[in-house]
């Protein structure tokens, strides 16, 4: 009989100990696919209508990968630690018979879980097929509920209503838990937030307030938009008493709290005033397949052209590799000495990368 392990012994398994690790010392568990870089809204923080106009020219079909490359690039990723997948856009319900890419996806041996961002507007169309093809979590981006202020947070094209029935049909088909993104902008939409947290406390689903950020080159951001999460936590607090809740995972984005009353609870995502680089393991890969190691990024790595290429599978997980353990991104950490060389280094747009 093999003699016991000490008690302050942890066995590591062997593809944990080969998980590369970037200068920082960070894994890689998460990547956020883009598959679509159009969308239907025109949100000004992403996408402002003035600059993407009718006549703007997006991707050409051959330009975006095909399922058959993306499910390539995610096989690529597993043996690297990846083990979560979350689809974005723009918007990415605009790409047609996505629940055949959910579904292969959701299939590749190490996979975990396969997410979906989506501004809701086609949800109620797709919710019950996305379900049927493996899809375990939705997040909406929802920045109002009054009419007039949602027609400008994304630049006059959609109605909330469609959203809400998105939202209903998502819970109807099972997705739980489903999650809000409110991205809130002083002098903009702050004073609804808290119509939010009211309509939707209660109902499972989870609202998350994102300090407004500085994310491309052309949302025209300035500090003083930038309402703290500490300020809205103490808005809700007033209205209904919440305390903190311990992080899901390490690497969660949100810090959560929850209503002393058992009715749910909110997140708040604070990259501007309480900066989390230290624990970021998302990467991120965009519509045409070029690899990003931060949302901030001014450059990223093309796998489409390795694929197309005749890169093998080890060979693309090998490129990989190399860029993540030569990344050491901590923009949000560094906004303020970063911001002045912007001119020089514009950052992805965020339609681009995905959010």
């Amino acid at each position: 009989m093999s003699p016991s392990l000490p008690p302050t012994t942890t066995v590591v398994p062997l593809s944990r100990l080969l998980q590369p690790r970037d200068t920082l010392a960070r894994p890689m568990n998460d990547l956020r696919i883009s598959v679509m870089d159009r969308c239907n809204f025109r949100c000004p923080y992403c996408m402002p209508k003035e600059k993407f106009h009718e006549k703007y020219q997006f991707m050409r079909t051959a330009e975006r990968l095909s399922f058959d490359e993306i499910v390539r690039v995610a096989r690529a990723f597993v043996p690297l630690g990846v083990r979560k997948l979350r689809l974005t856009g723009g918007e990415p319900l605009l790409r047609a018979n996505l629940p055949d890419l959910i579904s292969d996806l959701n299939g590749l041996p190490g996979i975990e879980d396969v997410a979906l961002t989506t501004n809701g507007v086609l949800l109620a169309q797709h919710a019950a097929e996305l379900v049927a093809a493996g899809l375990n979590r939705v997040t909406v981006s929802l920045d109002s509920l009054e009419p007039e202020v949602f027609r400008k947070m994304n630049g006059g094209m959609g109605v909330v209503e469609d959203v809400l029935k998105g939202i209903e049909a998502a819970q109807r088909a099972g997705l739980a838990p489903i999650k809000l993104n409110t991205v809130i902008q002083r002098g903009l939409n702050d004073h609804t937030a808290l119509a939010l947290v009211e309509r939707f406390r209660g109902t499972g689903v989870i609202v998350r307030f994102i300090e407004y950020m500085d994310v491309g080159n052309r949302n025209e951001w300035r500090p003083e938009l930038v309402v703290p999460s500490k300020e809205l936590a103490a808005r809700i607090d007033e209205r209904w008493p919440i305390a903190p809740l311990n992080a899901n995972y390490r690497g969660e984005v949100a810090e959560r709290y929850g209503f002393k009353d058992g009715q749910g609870e909110v997140g708040f995502v604070s990259s501007v005033t309480q900066p989390f680089c230290g624990d970021c393991s998302r990467g991120r890969l965009s519509a045409d397949g070029v690899f990003y190691t931060c949302l901030f990024a001014t450059a990223g790595t093309s796998l489409r052209d390795a694929i197309r290429s005749g890169s093998t599978d080890e060979k693309l997980a090998e490129l990989v590799r190399n860029v993540w353990t030569k990344r050491g991104d901590r923009y949000s950490e560094l906004r303020a000495d970063l911001r002045q060389k912007e001119g020089k280094q514009p950052k992805i747009e965020m339609y681009y990368i995905g959010g």
